[in-house]
């Protein structure tokens, strides 16, 4: 098939729900990468202005699923735990359900920590640079974060559509589907993306005001 049959395919086929190993195998395509490299630019144009719009939103939508995420986790284990040595038995989806859970509290716990600037930030040898150098740094981080994003968007879309139609099932459940919680990752990674727009743009009007680029930052801190 060609690259625009197989974008076509995608789009059509998954806005009508309709997924077969046709569909399936578009995913895995060239296609692919024309299809959701601009959703995830056009997501995060999106995502920003959201953002912008909405300083709540901004400051707590990663760390309330974050913090929700994982107070489930917990309250899971704790009471397998309590089933297991107390009572003798213990629910099949308690040691199955607190990973994939994990999964979505870590990722979108990195989206906020982007905003932060905490992952990779090399703070205290860049403070030395000079500001046209420190910039430049920022540019080639965001650079890279975006496209870490589109590739993951790109790919977590294809195990998602791949899950669903092999109907994967979470191990000791009768009806949970895997994919209910893997669609929620390329979500993130738009999401993600708009952090990093949102950086981008912070960092051009702070080089272009001769302000400060580079700042010290605390995992978990208020943005």
């Amino acid at each position: 098939m060609s690259i625009l049959a197989d974008m076509s395919t995608i789009v059509t086929s998954t806005l009508a729900g309709d997924i077969n190993f046709k569909v399936v195998q578009a995913y895995r395509s060239p296609g692919a990468w024309f299809v959701f490299g601009p959703i995830t630019i056009i997501g995060a144009i999106l995502v920003t202005y959201i953002y912008k719009a909405s300083p709540w939103l901004d400051r707590n939508f990663e760390r309330i699923i974050a913090v929700t995420a994982y107070i489930i986790i917990a309250v899971i284990i704790f009471a397998g735990v309590i089933q297991r040595f107390v009572f003798s038995s213990q629910v099949p989806w308690s040691t199955t359900i607190p990973p994939l859970i994990f999964m979505i509290m870590s990722w979108y716990g990195c989206s906020y920590n982007v905003k932060l600037r905490t992952h990779l930030s090399f703070s205290e040898f860049r403070s030395n640079m000079s500001p046209k150098a420190q910039y430049m740094c920022l540019v080639m981080d965001n650079v890279l974060w975006f496209i870490f994003c589109i590739i993951c968007v790109t790919t977590m879309a294809r195990i998602t559509v791949n899950t669903y139609d092999n109907f994967a099932i979470v191990l000791g459940t009768d009806g949970v589907m895997r994919w209910w919680f893997i669609v929620t990752m390329p979500v993130c990674f738009v999401l993600m993306a708009g952090r990093v727009l949102s950086n981008a743009i912070i960092d051009l009007g702070r080089y272009r005001n001769n302000e400060t680029l580079i700042e010290q930052a605390v995992i978990g801190g208020q943005g």
